[in-house]
């Protein structure tokens, strides 16, 4: 097999697994609290307890030469890190006590529309046309799976703030993919993650011992712990590393078309493990906010 095919294969194997992995962090936290007393912010804590010290390692030993940055951009990548990883992922779990792990997917994949508005109104960039009907396309998706989902859940508590949750985590997490393409390319992508993954787990902590004692956290039963190592290895670092190898062999654009798997992967799981339903408008909803994703995707590839 020629080395170049032979790289292409192995970073879609690489991007196909991470994106699965990736995806079993909703099923994850659903059965967190459906099994466990728990609250968001200390499963959260739990997650990064465990992920936190992968990324120090890799912090140090990383070949990449320290940037000089200057304060300003010292402060902005602390800011970004926190909205990607400590505000963006806590009202992700606060949503997920509310709405279904399908539905949490399915919002969570209008970051990329959120992006391309960011960009558009933050930065003047043109929205172009292929843009405007990906646009169209994810946002009809949504609601069409959306309106299932309020067929079947409405009268279920905490069910519009669930969605409006997820709706605000997709939001930050799209500020967090715009402030990371500027800030990357002054530190590189390894330790771009490292030092944005320290700052937001010093928000977290901060957060955590603000709402409960110190000792909570040691205190906790065995299968709280198990639930932390699940989401810190599982869905967290091993899938970070995975999706990392995927882009440096087949490039950002690709890794974004092959992680469109993640939805579909999520609604599969969430049946399979959580025996949520499968219906006809979240299926539909999911071909949309694919195709959406993958009109923006298609179209940077022919660029």
């Amino acid at each position: 097999m020629p080395k170049k095919y032979s790289l292409s294969f192995i970073g879609f194997v690489l991007t196909f697994v991470g994106s699965i992995m990736f995806s079993t962090k909703a099923i994850i936290v659903k059965k967190a609290f459906a099994n466990i007393e728990i609250d968001a912010l200390s499963l959260l804590t739990l997650r990064m307890l465990f992920a936190l010290p992968f990324y120090i390692v890799v912090l140090f030993v990383s070949k990449q030469r320290n940037a000089a940055l200057r304060v300003k951009q010292w402060l902005q990548l602390i800011a970004v890190g926190l909205l990607g990883y400590y505000v963006s992922s806590y009202l992700d779990f606060e949503g997920l006590r509310y709405i279904s792990a399908g539905l949490e997917r399915l919002i969570l994949f209008l970051y990329p529309s959120f992006v391309v508005l960011i960009n558009a109104f933050v930065f003047r960039q043109h929205i172009q046309k292929n843009q405007r009907i990906a646009l169209l396309l994810t946002y009809s998706g949504i609601g069409l799976a959306y309106a299932g989902e309020f067929n079947l859940y409405h009268l279920e508590p905490g069910f519009f703030i669930g969605g409006l949750l997820i709706f605000l985590c997709s939001i930050t997490y799209a500020f967090y993919i715009v402030g990371s393409g500027r800030l990357i390319p002054l530190t590189g992508a390894t330790k771009f993650t490292s030092y944005a993954m320290l700052a937001a787990t010093a928000g977290i902590f901060i957060h955590f011992l603000l709402k409960h004692e110190a000792s909570a956290i040691v205190t906790v039963a065995k299968e709280h712990w198990e639930y932390g190592l699940l989401l810190g290895i599982i869905a967290t670092v091993l899938p970070s590393y995975l999706i990392a190898g995927g882009t440096k062999r087949i490039g950002s654009n690709n890794v974004a078309i092959i992680s469109s798997i993640g939805p579909v992967s999520t609604i599969l799981q969430a049946w399979w493990f959580l025996g949520e339903t499968i219906h006809w408008s979240q299926l539909a909803g999911t071909v949309l906010v694919i195709g959406g994703i993958l009109i923006l995707g298609l179209k940077k590839q022919s660029a």
